[in-house]
């Protein structure tokens, strides 16, 4: 007969199998242009209703939203926060987190691996697309950080910095739930993503950040491309942009939630708070600067 403890993770095996299948076992493209398309409906009952069963099925919590109202579902998902709703740590060693988000997973890159889940890694040079940028990240540290479509889904500066390209990557828009992670290789790395290359001010670390779409939300918006990076694009397309931002301003984007892998080199380590499967806030410290460049 089957333990307690069997049965509960038996329970929740199958569950994850369901939640597999109905997220990922499904013309993924074809539902993300259509949930796309209901989104931007600019309707008061329409976005009542959809935002309305939205709120059934998550923890979706708009008490900190600036707006009181919604035009259409996807205002509702690109909302902006009351002012002080995420306060920025101002310690010039901190490096704070570009977004609010779960710690999928975090530590040291090594032999150029990251971690997706237990047992699971993937190249750093294949999620980049260049091998010389990924030998840059040696030795260094990663967080990939997971919004849930509960969350605050804009993201922005982790420092004062210098935005020198974006390299949008053409890709599938698998789920990026935990279920998948542990099912499928090297999920980020086939998904719709953008490679955005910052360099830190005055250090001169270079840090990539890594906007990854996934079904649902394949579209990503950066306030410094006038235009918007979504599927129907074709990739690799490299944008070379000229853009200083300060500490905690905005750089874009995602029309629902999504994932951003943050990547740094040697001389920044993980904040001792930055632990797998927590949650973390934007302006929140992510990493520390442990020295300069100079």
């Amino acid at each position: 007969m089957k333990t307690r403890t069997q049965s509960v993770r038996s329970r929740i095996f199958d569950q994850e199998d369901i939640n597999f299948a109905l997220t990922n076992l499904v013309p993924r493209r074809w539902l993300t242009r259509m949930i796309g398309r209901l989104s931007r409906i600019e309707n008061p009952l329409v976005a009542r209703t959809s935002i309305g069963i939205w709120r059934m099925f998550s923890d979706l919590d708009l008490s900190e939203a600036r707006a009181t109202s919604f035009r259409s579902m996807r205002d509702c998902f690109t909302r902006e926060l009351k002012e002080g709703a995420r306060p920025i740590d101002p310690d010039p060693q901190t490096f704070t987190s570009p977004s609010d988000g779960m710690v999928a997973a975090c530590g040291r890159i090594t032999n150029g691996l990251l971690l997706q889940a237990k047992g699971l890694k993937y190249e750093l040079a294949e999620l980049l697309g260049d091998d010389g940028l990924a030998d840059r990240f040696r030795g260094g540290s990663f967080a990939t950080l997971r919004l849930k479509s509960s969350m605050y889904h804009r993201f922005h500066a982790p420092y004062d910095c210098q935005v020198h390209s974006v390299t949008h990557f053409h890709g599938d828009t698998w789920n990026v739930n935990p279920a998948t992670l542990k099912r499928v290789p090297r999920v980020y790395c086939r998904n719709e993503r953008a490679v955005v290359l910052v360099r830190l001010r005055p250090s001169g670390h270079v840090i990539a950040l890594v906007p990854i779409g996934a079904i649902l939300v394949a579209s990503i918006r950066l306030h410094f491309l006038d235009t918007t990076l979504h599927m129907k694009r074709a990739g690799p397309s490299v944008h070379q942009v000229s853009a200083r931002l300060s500490k905690g301003q905005e750089m874009g984007w995602f029309e629902q939630g999504s994932t951003i892998v943050v990547v740094a080199p040697r001389g920044l380590e993980l904040a001792d708070a930055v632990k797998e499967g927590e949650l973390i806030r934007m302006g929140r410290p992510l990493m520390r600067l442990t020295r300069s460049m100079g």
